[in-house]
């Protein structure tokens, strides 16, 4: 019954572990050896997932509107936002990075209400001004506030270097926007399989381990992504200084190579594929809402792996922002 709603939470828990490991392994690598790295050992799991389910190692049957909104969604999503992405955790670390990821939710829900006409809450500006307020709380201190000297405490100031906000806000919005494009395309999938009656049995033939037809879309849209999000981090790394033998040198690292086989785990293979399901059996908007609680599952494992101070401020702004986004679509 809650199907859309419990696969959600999976994402959850998913992003979490990766966000986790791809901090340790981007800090190591950096952000573009390590993204090229996981969209390579993200590709070569699909199309054994794909191989082993449809009997073919590439997506089947989508038609060149799927192929069209699905690269899209790979540039916004992974070569733009994942970039960005990487870039935060390196200079703010996932744990604060994945808090700009609650911007995604009022993302997905706007461009959800553009493109293809998903209905808002009327809390949904409620819903933003408390995510942000959340935000607020959890990255501006007073000023000085070490300084019992000082005349200034009741001016704030943003304590993260604001680099490292831009790339993770910038990463936030991302995310929002390559999830509805990612929608639109699976629609169009759906579609072209219903205009070709594609039989079912048919379709498997040949599978080692034949699954519903219906759920092989999202890991069949999913490479469809990631083949763009490869070919973007290629491009990328190969046109920056010194690009080969940085991807040369990040291969040998073999403590970041298997913290970029644990991230592309849980983050493009399992987590991404698990979203796109997700978006099926629910609305982008619950869908995305369920995937903003990362931002409070991170902080103990965070302040445990790398021994992080936690404030009462930050864990409350981050529970304050989570609720936000659970507010925008009531």
């Amino acid at each position: 019954m809650f199907f859309g709603e419990f696969l959600s939470i999976i994402v959850a828990l998913s992003w979490t572990a990766t966000a986790l490991f791809a901090e340790v392994g981007s800090k190591r690598m950096g952000s573009l050896p390590f993204n090229a790295i996981r969209m390579a050992l993200s590709l070569c799991f699909l199309a054994l997932t794909l191989w082993l389910t449809l009997g073919t190692p590439w997506p089947r049957y989508a038609d060149t509107s799927t192929w069209l909104w699905l690269l899209l969604s790979g540039v916004v999503g992974y070569v733009i936002g994942d970039y960005c992405l990487m870039q935060g955790y390196i200079v703010i670390g996932s744990r604060f990075g994945q808090l700009f990821m609650t911007l995604s939710a009022p993302t997905a829900a706007i461009l959800g209400r553009l493109f293809i006409g998903e209905k808002m809450g009327g809390l949904a500006i409620a819903g933003m001004v408390i995510t942000l307020s959340g935000i607020a709380i959890s990255v501006l201190s007073k000023q000085d506030s070490d300084n019992p000297k000082s005349n200034t405490h009741s001016n704030l100031h943003l304590k993260l270097p604001i680099r490292g906000v831009m790339y993770a806000a910038m990463a936030g919005i991302c995310q929002g926007a390559g999830l509805v494009l990612s929608k639109i395309g699976l629609e169009h999938y759906d579609a072209a399989l219903s205009i070709h009656n594609i039989d079912v049995s048919s379709a498997t033939k040949g599978a080692l381990l034949p699954i519903p037809l219906n759920l092989t879309i999202p890991f069949a849209s999913t490479m469809i992504r990631g083949i763009m999000g490869f070919a973007g981090f290629m491009l990328l790394l190969m046109l920056s200084k010194n690009g080969a033998s940085k991807l040369r040198k990040a291969i040998g690292d073999r403590k970041a190579f298997w913290c970029a086989l644990a991230s592309m785990l849980f983050g493009p293979f399992l987590g991404v594929s698990l979203s796109l399901m997700a978006t099926l059996y629910t609305s982008t908007g619950i869908a995305q809402t369920l995937f903003s609680l990362t931002p409070v599952l991170i902080i103990a494992p965070a302040a445990l792996l790398f021994h992080q101070k936690v404030t009462l401020r930050e864990v409350i702004g981050a529970i304050i922002s989570v609720t936000g986004v659970c507010l925008f679509f009531v």
